[in-house]
C-alpha cells in the first residue's frame, strides 16, 4: 500500500528562531526551506501528488500556489530536481493529477488532454491521472436513467470521454509516465459501470474519485461493487482518502495506493485533533500572535483590553510553556497562563480540560520524530505557520507509523 502526499508548496524554515520569531536575513526560501521528505527520515510517504491546479491555477481562480518563477523552474528542471528527491531521500514517486476539486463548479474541466499530458511529461512524473469532473453525490437508489441523475451522468460521461482521449494520446505518444483513468460515480453501481468502461479502454490502473465526503461503509459498498467487475490485474488508487484503520480492508479490494492531506491539515484546521500520537490525538496549545488574531485585534480597537496587556499575557503564556517543557514549573502554572491569555483572545471557548490533558501527557517528549526532538514543545503550540507546519510534518510521521502498523510493517511497536 503506497501513500502519496499532495504537494501544496508547504515547507519549513530551518533558520526560524522560535523565541525571537526571526529568520536568518540571508535565507532564500526556495534554496533553504525544507520539504517534509527532507525533514523526516525516512519519509513517511511513498511519493508526492502534484496537481496542475496547484501549480498553474485555473482560469479566473487563485488556486495556484506556485509563483511564476517556481512554475518556470518546475518545468525547466523537472519535478525530481525541483523537489530535491535525489538528495539522499528514499526513492519517492511522483503522481500528477488535474486538481478537479478546484473547478468543481465549472461546466467542463478547464484543461485539455493535450495540456495535461504536456504537464505530466514535461515535469517528468511517474504516474499521470486523466482529466476528470467530480460528482459530489451519493445516491445508491438513483439510476442512470432518472431525471435526478442527469448532471451526474453528464459529468461521468465527460470523465470517461476524456479518459479515452487521454489513453489514446498517451499510447500514441509513448509517454514516459504510467496513465491512470478516473472513475467518478454516485452509487456502487455507477462506480462499477465506470470501471468496466475504463478497463475496456485499456486501463489497468484506475483512480477512484469523488469519495472524500463518503462514509466508510459507503466507500466499502462501492469497492465491493467494483470487485464484481474488476479484472485481477487492475489496481486502484483512492483519491483523497486516509481512513488508516480501514487500509487493510481497502487493500483486500484491490486498492494499492491512496493520497491525502488530512494528517497535515488537521494540525491547523481541526478544532481538536491537532497533534497525532500513535493511539490518539491531542489538542494543540493555542497561543496566537496578538497582531495576527482578528478577535483580539477587535477587542483592542474597542478598548476592552489594552494592546500592552494582551502582549504581556501572550509573552507569559509562551514563557510558562517553555519553562514547563524544561521541568521548571508544573502543569498548574503553565495551564493558568494559557487560560489567562485564552480569556483575552477567545473568551467563548473553554479548552482548559483539553489543555490539561495535553500538558499532563507531554506527547512531544515521547515522540521520536526529528521535528519534536528539535523543536520540543514548540511543535504543539498553535501559533503561526512555522510551528503549525512542523506539527503537520510530525502528524505525517505518526500517520506513516500508523499505516505501517496496520500493514504489519512497523518493527518499532
Amino acid at each position: 500500500m503506497k501513500f502519496f502526499f499532495p504537494d501544496s508548496q508547504d515547507q519549513v524554515d530551518p533558520t526560524f528562531n522560535f523565541v525571537t520569531e526571526e529568520r536568518d536575513p540571508f535565507r532564500v526560501r526556495q534554496r533553504d526551506d525544507l520539504y517534509a521528505h527532507e525533514v523526516l527520515k525516512p519519509p513517511p510517504f511513498n511519493g508526492l501528488l502534484v496537481s496542475k491546479a496547484i501549480v498553474d491555477g485555473t482560469a479566473g481562480s487563485s488556486t495556484g500556489k506556485y509563483t511564476l518563477p517556481q512554475r518556470h523552474r518546475l518545468y525547466r528542471e523537472g519535478a525530481r530536481k525541483f523537489f530535491r528527491l535525489d538528495n539522499g531521500s528514499a526513492p519517492l514517486k511522483i503522481m500528477g493529477d488535474c486538481g478537479a476539486f478546484s473547478y468543481v463548479g465549472e461546466e467542463y474541466p478547464p484543461y485539455t488532454v493535450e495540456e495535461v499530458i504536456g504537464f505530466y511529461e514535461g515535469c517528468g512524473f511517474d504516474y499521470g491521472i486523466s482529466v476528470d469532473h467530480v460528482i459530489f453525490q451519493y445516491e445508491p437508489k438513483v439510476l442512470r436513467t432518472d431525471e435526478a441523475a442527469k448532471e451526474w451522468v453528464r459529468r461521468q460521461q465527460i470523465t470517461l470521454d476524456l479518459a479515452a482521449e487521454f489513453w489514446q494520446r498517451c499510447t500514441a505518444s509513448d509517454v514516459h509516465f504510467t496513465p491512470l483513468g478516473v472513475t467518478q460515480g454516485w452509487s456502487p453501481e455507477s462506480y462499477a459501470y465506470a470501471v468496466v468502461e475504463l478497463q475496456r479502454i485499456g486501463y489497468r490502473r484506475i483512480a477512484v474519485g469523488g469519495m472524500v465526503p463518503l462514509k466508510t461503509k459507503e466507500i466499502l459498498a462501492c469497492l465491493r461493487a467494483i470487485d464484481d467487475v474488476r479484472e485481477p490485474d487492475t489496481q486502484l488508487h483512492l483519491l483523497g482518502i486516509s481512513r488508516v484503520d480501514e487500509i487493510p480492508t481497502f487493500a483486500g479490494h484491490g486498492v494499492k495506493s491512496f493520497d491525502s492531506t488530512s494528517p497535515f491539515r488537521q494540525a491547523f484546521k481541526d478544532d481538536r485533533d491537532n497533534y497525532y500520537a500513535l493511539d490518539r490525538t491531542y489538542v494543540a496549545l493555542r497561543v496566537p500572535q496578538v497582531d495576527g488574531n482578528a478577535k483580539l485585534k477587535a477587542r483592542i480597537r474597542s478598548g476592552e483590553i489594552s494592546q500592552g496587556r494582551a502582549m504581556q499575557l501572550e509573552r507569559i503564556a509562551l514563557t510558562r510553556l517553555r519553562e514547563f517543557d524544561r521541568g521548571e514549573v508544573d502543569v498548574e502554572v503553565a495551564l493558568e497562563a494559557l487560560v489567562a491569555y485564552s480569556a483575552v483572545w477567545d473568551g467563548k471557548a473553554d479548552r482548559s480540560s483539553q489543555y490539561r490533558d495535553t500538558l499532563e501527557n507531554r506527547p512531544w517528549q515521547a515522540c521520536d520524530c526529528s521535528i519534536c526532538n528539535k523543536a520540543g514543545i514548540e511543535t504543539i503550540i498553535f501559533r503561526g505557520a512555522e510551528r503549525n507546519k512542523r506539527r503537520g510534518f510530525h502528524n505525517l510521521h505518526v500517520f506513516g507509523r500508523r499505516l505501517r502498523r496496520q500493514l504489519g510493517d512497523d518493527d518499532r511497536d
